[in-house]
């Protein structure tokens, strides 16, 4: 009965000693660790935007014609008053003949109506006065006669009236056509004649614009980004010609995404990189934030205005920039790689390296970034966080590890 307790004893201690010996000798788990520090910390968000010209100067086909010569290119800069584009104007001429013809009619007319008839008839207005003062001047003559031969009985009074009658009716003739030359026309016609002049004038000079606008010229100095039209291409009267501006005073249109939203502000700085110049960057901050929500392909968004603050003419208008906003900055956060948290029904924590072993430690995060996120409590300076491992075996609290570069 001894031997067979001796036996059992000497096997308990086999296996504790075995067991011993396994936890002394079993592999560490290895472990990166990061040490919490105080560290400058900006919080950001990237997003798409779209470069537009604050003041866009778009010119339109004043007429429909083709386009006989195109002289710019996007990209062109050009002063105020450069010629652009020449559209065939053929029939803008004829419009501005035809126009001035109207005018020239009018004006014949005006002047007819204020000097009392045209040329032609004042000339026979004068001659029939001439006549009609000479017949008065005969009646007169034959009156003064005939009244000397009554005197005497060698005139009828019958011959006498019959003169006095010819002298009046000579004078009435000769009063009409004094009257008709001074005033042939009336005031309601003369005021219409000038209304007409008006007119023709008023349509002259709209066909000398459209004349005008048939060579295209810049109204402003600026930069050619857009040309719609080819030479021998058929423009229709409306039709977009070619856009330009000012690419010093331009702005960007963003969009950020919904949740996002809440994060912004006026005044917050903005970064604009644009792939087409690698390298080169632009400055900016929010000018405009987002008054409401719209649908832009699968996202629902909402749209920021940016103003650029470096405006240099390098970016074109309608290109497609990458932006990203400082939406908070802190030069003294405490701070821990963003791959050392870790969430578990909704709370955050990390596994802080507690001597030789691994304790799950819950915290409080601030602002954070793509690759450093604020502690604002659980965790003080000089603290070591596990990040990882490098076997890919899962990071556990209470297993041994072993700390690895």
């Amino acid at each position: 009965m001894d031997r067979k307790w001796l036996w059992l004893g000497a096997v308990v201690v086999l296996i504790l000693v075995y067991f011993g010996v396994r936890s002394l000798t079993r592999d560490r788990l290895p472990v990166r660790a990061a040490e919490v520090s105080q560290e400058p910390l900006a919080s950001t968000i990237s997003t798409n935007g779209l470069v537009e010209p604050i003041h866009n100067i778009g010119i339109h086909a004043a007429i429909g014609a083709i386009v006989k010569a195109v002289y710019v290119q996007p990209g062109d800069t050009v002063p105020a008053g450069k010629l652009l584009m020449q559209l065939d104007d053929i029939d803008a001429r004829a419009k501005v003949a035809s126009a001035d013809s109207a005018v020239k009619a009018a004006q014949a007319t005006l002047e007819a109506t204020a000097q009392s008839g045209t040329l032609e008839q004042r000339h026979a207005s004068a001659a029939e006065i001439t006549r009609d003062k000479l017949e008065l001047t005969q009646a007169q003559h034959d009156v003064d006669a005939l009244v000397k031969l009554s005197v005497t009985g060698a005139a009828a009074p019958s011959e006498v009236a019959a003169a006095r009658e010819r002298l009046a009716t000579a004078e009435a003739t000769l009063h009409a056509a004094e009257q008709s030359a001074q005033s042939r026309y009336s005031p309601a016609e003369i005021a219409r004649a000038q209304a007409s002049l008006n007119d023709a004038e008023a349509n002259r000079a709209v066909a000398q614009q459209v004349l005008a606008q048939a060579s295209v010229h810049a109204p402003s100095a600026g930069t050619i980004y857009s040309v719609d039209v080819n030479a021998t291409e058929f423009a229709e009267q409306g039709k977009l010609l070619l856009q330009m501006a000012d690419l010093h005073e331009e702005r960007v249109r963003a969009y950020f995404d919904e949740p996002e939203i809440g994060r912004l502000a006026v005044g917050q700085p903005i970064l604009i990189k644009w792939d087409a110049k690698p390298g080169m960057v632009w400055h900016g901050h929010i000018e405009r934030t987002p008054i409401t929500v719209i649908t832009y392909g699968t996202r629902n968004v909402g749209e920021v205005l940016i103003h650029i603050d470096n405006a240099d003419g390098q970016l074109l208008p309608d290109t497609h920039v990458t932006v990203t906003v400082t939406t908070s900055s802190d030069p003294h956060a405490l701070s821990i790689p963003r791959e050392a948290l870790r969430s578990e029904n909704g709370k955050t924590f990390v596994y802080k390296v507690d001597g030789e072993e691994l304790k799950k430690t819950f915290v409080i995060t601030g602002a954070i970034n793509l690759t450093q996120v604020a502690i604002l409590s659980g965790l003080k300076d000089g603290d070591l966080v596990a990040t990882g491992t490098t076997t890919g075996q899962p990071l556990q609290e209470g297993v041994p590890i072993k700390r690895v570069r």
